[in-house]
């Protein structure tokens, strides 16, 4: 009896949420589960940030909790907020590029894209 009750209680939430993605698919939403509501800008371009001086080093840093193109240009609007830094983020590998004028502590970069809501895993950083 247990079992037959597990089953229907199983097979009313992937109906629900079968249901919800037909239905969510059939509005034109392009993500599903998205914290823009589905309305992602998909392959729009970011236009690139342009840096005061030369750039002077390169960080890479590895996020996790991207799931999205929305959720790609929030975390580089966040770091292109930051003064002297510019990123490229790349959603398919999970990373921001970071070019720098001016050295940019690891704390201030990581403080943003959590605050932004997203996980830092690391950042390597090179020199130019």
């Amino acid at each position: 009896m247990t079992d037959i009750i597990v089953l229907i209680i199983l097979a009313v939430l992937v109906g629900g949420a079968v249901s919800y993605i037909v239905k969510a698919k059939k509005s034109g939403v392009k993500c599903i589960g998205c914290p823009a509501g589905g309305s992602c800008p998909g392959s729009a371009k970011i236009p690139k940030k342009k840096l005061e001086g030369r750039v002077i080093g390169r960080k890479t840093m590895k996020i996790a909790g991207m799931n999205c193109a929305h959720c790609a240009m929030d975390v580089t609007n966040t770091l292109n907020q930051i003064e002297g830094v510019r990123a490229e983020v790349n959603l398919s590998k999970g990373i921001a590029k970071i070019f720098y004028d001016r050295e940019v502590g690891d704390d201030i970069l990581k403080r943003a894209v959590e605050k932004a809501g997203y996980q830092v895993v690391s950042i390597s950083r090179k020199h130019s």
